[in-house]
């Protein structure tokens, strides 16, 4: 065998080798530090029982955030879109006393935009926290409705007043 193909070998094995150990360490701190996560803390608990319109009107960015400041012991009658059903689980979840939600919300709704009054101005894209709309700047955008969440972001932040929020309608 050659010199080079010998030493050629050599540093491929030794390459392999330091792989395969680096390799395992990564998999061995990634299995520990998996192990020091509760599997199912009560936050992930509490995100489960929010309906995920992920819609802010309870004053934080998204379901798991609340979810976190109701463990840090948040009022659990902030959900709009989860009305009464979803404070009685929560309040049931911590042994807290039930109270009613000041606000509902309908969950049966879905934003439209009227595209032939669309400026294409983009403020709607950025604050659909599901990313729902599509479209483009200075293009007519709209809405893709399986994925709306009928949260409302969007229609505020409009400003020409092109989109509605309305009933959804059964897919044939």
């Amino acid at each position: 065998m050659s010199v080079v193909l010998h030493e050629v070998l050599r540093v491929g094995l030794t390459l392999a080798l330091l792989g395969v150990v680096f390799g395992g360490g990564i998999l061995l701190l990634a299995s520990w530090a998996a192990s020091k996560r509760p599997v199912n803390r009560l936050a992930d608990r509490i995100n489960e029982l929010l309906p995920q319109i992920q819609c802010a009107k309870c004053g934080y960015p998204g379901c798991l955030p609340y979810a976190e400041a109701v463990v840090d012991g948040e009022r659990t009658d902030l959900c709009p879109p989860g009305g009464r059903e979803t404070a009685v689980a929560l309040a049931e979840l911590l042994g807290r006393p039930i109270v009613e939600p000041a606000e509902m919300m309908a969950t049966d709704t879905v934003a439209y935009i009227n595209e032939s009054r669309c400026v294409g101005c983009a403020l709607c894209i950025s604050e659909c926290p599901v990313d729902a709309i599509v479209g483009a700047e200075r293009f007519a955008h709209t809405v893709i409705i399986d994925q709306c969440t009928g949260c409302e972001l969007c229609v505020p932040v409009c400003p020409v007043d092109c989109i509605d929020l309305n009933p959804k309608v059964a897919h044939a």
